[in-house]
């Protein structure tokens, strides 16, 4: 990941409203030549300002130490004065997924960084919005680690594990979601596995040479709950038939039909 421009803040005529504020902002932002800004959102109103940002300083910190930040900027417009809340995460989804809670809509934190890793497949696609939207806060980070760049013939991966609150995800409710760059640095994959334990999930990580446990498709694993509740059940038409009528049978004269009896 290059190093583009420099972070726009746009605290230009605002001070932080105390000094504690204005000590821990000076501490977050000590690296920021080095940002990689991978997304921003200014507010019509200039109240707020959501920035993420690439960090690829966090080799030097505590191994495995997550590289996006996210920071959420509050400005009182009046009194020209800044608050500020900060986060990292081991995924940039991840870190989306905090800055919509924060306020930012969806589609102003998309990720702008054109010399960036893209995707390189669509079920990467699909787990980042998943991780991104986070439907009903049903993931809870457990642990992560994110691994040091290597040279061309390695990439780097990163593992974030996480517990998943959402009903079918009973009984493996703990998933490994592996991101792994290519050795070129110009694509990258993310994948999902499935463990019934944190334990398990852990000491997968020991060795990620081996396959992920297959996480089920939600939609495949509800039919066949349904077809185990009712394994005879008839098969439906989509439209019913019209129902049909009988012939009426032609009664003579004077005779008497015979009557049903009730059972």
């Amino acid at each position: 990941m290059s190093t583009s421009t420099a972070p726009d803040y746009r605290l230009d005529g605002f001070t932080a409203v105390n000094e504690e504020v204005a000590h821990d902002f000076f501490s977050v932002t000590l690296d920021e030549d080095s940002f990689v800004p991978m997304a921003a959102h200014h507010t019509a109103d200039g109240r707020d300002s959501y920035l993420l940002f690439h960090d690829p300083t966090y080799i030097y910190d505590v191994p495995g130490t997550a590289s996006f930040v996210a920071l959420h900027i509050t400005r009182d417009t009046e009194q020209r004065t800044y608050r500020f809340a900060r986060e990292k995460h081991p995924l940039a989804p991840l870190a989306q997924h905090w800055l919509i809670e924060q306020g930012c809509p969806p589609e102003g934190i998309e990720l702008l960084n054109p010399n960036g890793p893209r995707p390189a497949d669509a079920l990467t696609a699909r787990l980042e919005d998943r991780l991104r939207v986070n439907p009903e806060g049903r993931y809870e980070v457990f642990d992560h680690y994110t691994g040091e760049p290597g040279g061309f013939d390695t990439g780097m991966e990163t593992w974030v594990i996480v517990h998943d609150t959402h009903p079918d995800s009973a009984d493996a409710p703990y998933r490994l979601f592996l991101e792994e760059i290519a050795p070129s640095l110009r694509t990258y994959t993310l994948r999902e596995g499935a463990f019934p334990t944190a334990e398990a999930a852990e000491d997968w990580t020991w060795n990620t040479d081996r396959p992920l446990p297959s996480a089920p498709d939600p939609l495949t694993a509800r039919t066949e709950a349904a077809r185990s509740r009712s394994p005879h059940a008839p098969v439906r038409l989509a439209v019913p038939p019209a129902p049909v009528t009988p012939p009426r049978p032609v009664v003579s004269a004077g005779a008497v039909p015979a009557r049903r009896g009730l059972s």
